[in-house]
C-alpha cells in the first residue's frame, strides 16, 4: 500500500522517514523548487541532518499525493480546513489522518473535527502524542495516540502506522485526542514565559499542574472523557513540551519571558491556539485562567509581570 502526508515540515518528514521502512510513502509539499531541491538532495529544510529514504516519492503535484487511500496531514493546524474545503472532492471516502495540533480560530474546532464536518463521508482520524520531529527521524522510540471514532478502522490503522519505533495505542475519543495535543500547546508557552522571566522551576510545575486541570476542566465540558486526557495526548505530551528547549511553544514562551523577538518563519500553534481557548472561555462563560493570560499576552495586551500578578490575585481555593 501506499500512504500519503501532506506537508514536508518537520514533522511529516519524521513520519515519512520512519513509515518509509515498512511501506511506500508520498510526500507532498507545495513548494516546487523545495520539493525539486530535496530530489536529489534527500532532505528537506526542516529536518536538517536526516537523510530521506529512496522509498519516500517527493512531489509538488497534489493530484499524485492525493491517490493514496490513506492520507496523513501535516500542515499547520489554521491552514486545514481552508485546504480540505478546496480539495473536498478528491478527499471524500478516503481515510484521512491529522497530524496537527491545535484548535481552529474561525471554528474553534480541532483539525480533525473540522476535516469530518466538512467531508462527513470520509473516515478520519488523529495522531498525536508527546513526540519531536528529530526524535521519531532517528529511530528513537516514541508512544503515540491514534484516535478514531471507528473501532474496525481504528484497529487497521494502528497496524499500518506503528512503526519499529512508533508506538501507537488506540481511542475512539477523537476530541479528548486532539483537545490533549491542541491545549498542552498552551501550557507550554506559559510555562516557556515562567522560565524566561526567571520566576523558577517551582513556579513552572504549579503551572503545569494548574494547567493540566484546566485542560481537564475544559475538555470535560466539550464532552470529552477524562481518562484521555490522562494518557499520551494530554499528560504525556504536556510533560514534553512544557520541558523542553526543543518545543517551538516553549522556546516561543522563553522568548515572551525574555523580552526578545522569535523566528516569524516558524509556526507556534499555541499562539493562535490560546486566541481560539479565549473565544471559547468568553462563548461558554468559563474559567480558564492560563489559557486566557496566554492569549492576552500572544495578543500584546498583557506582559508576563501583569499576568503573574493577576494569577496570583485570584480568590484563593481549594484544589
Amino acid at each position: 500500500m501506499t500512504i500519503s502526508i501532506l506537508g514536508a515540515g518537520a514533522f511529516g518528514s519524521a513520519l515519512a522517514v520512519s513509515l518509509s521502512s515498512k511501506t511506500k510513502v508520498i510526500l507532498w509539499a507545495r513548494d516546487d523548487a523545495m520539493i525539486t531541491k530535496a530530489q536529489v538532495d534527500r532532505a528537506v529544510p526542516r529536518l536538517a541532518g536526516v537523510e530521506l529514504p529512496e522509498t519516500i516519492a517527493l512531489t509538488s503535484d497534489l493530484d499524485i499525493a492525493l491517490s493514496a487511500d490513506t492520507i496523513l496531514v501535516a500542515i499547520p493546524a489554521q491552514k486545514i480546513r481552508d485546504f480540505v474545503v478546496q480539495n473536498a472532492s478528491k478527499l471524500g471516502g478516503k481515510t484521512i489522518v491529522s497530524c496537527s495540533k491545535g484548535i481552529d480560530l474561525d471554528t474553534l474546532n480541532g483539525p480533525a473535527l473540522g476535516i469530518a464536518k466538512v467531508l462527513p463521508e470520509a473516515t478520519v482520524a488523529c495522531l498525536t502524542g508527546p513526540s519531536f520531529a528529530a526524535d521519531i527521524a532517528r529511530g528513537l522510540p516514541t508512544a503515540l495516540t491514534l484516535a478514531c471514532p471507528s473501532e474496525d478502522r481504528g484497529i487497521e490503522l494502528q497496524q499500518i502506522l506503528t512503526t519499529p519505533n512508533i508506538r501507537l495505542y488506540r481511542t475512539n475519543d477523537l476530541l479528548g485526542a486532539e483537545l490533549g495535543g491542541a491545549l498542552k500547546n498552551v501550557m507550554a508557552i506559559a510555562c516557556g514565559a515562567c522560565i524566561g522571566k526567571g520566576f523558577g522551576d517551582s513556579a513552572r510545575a504549579a503551572l503545569m499542574t494548574r494547567g493540566f486541570a484546566e485542560m481537564q476542566r475544559l475538555a470535560a465540558h466539550l464532552g470529552a472523557r477524562a481518562e484521555t486526557l490522562a494518557g499520551l495526548s494530554g499528560l504525556g505530551d504536556l510533560a514534553l513540551t512544557c520541558t523542553s528547549d526543543l518545543s517551538r511553544n516553549y522556546r516561543f514562551g522563553l522568548a515572551l519571558g525574555k523580552g526578545e523577538s522569535f523566528d516569524g518563519n516558524t509556526t507556534v500553534e499555541g499562539a493562535a491556539t490560546a486566541l481560539a481557548v479565549a473565544k471559547l472561555a468568553k462563548r461558554d462563560g468559563l474559567d480558564l485562567p492560563i489559557s486566557q493570560a496566554v492569549a492576552s499576552l500572544v495578543a500584546g495586551e498583557m506582559n508576563v509581570n501583569d499576568v503573574l500578578k493577576s494569577l496570583l490575585a485570584r480568590p484563593l481555593k481549594e484544589e
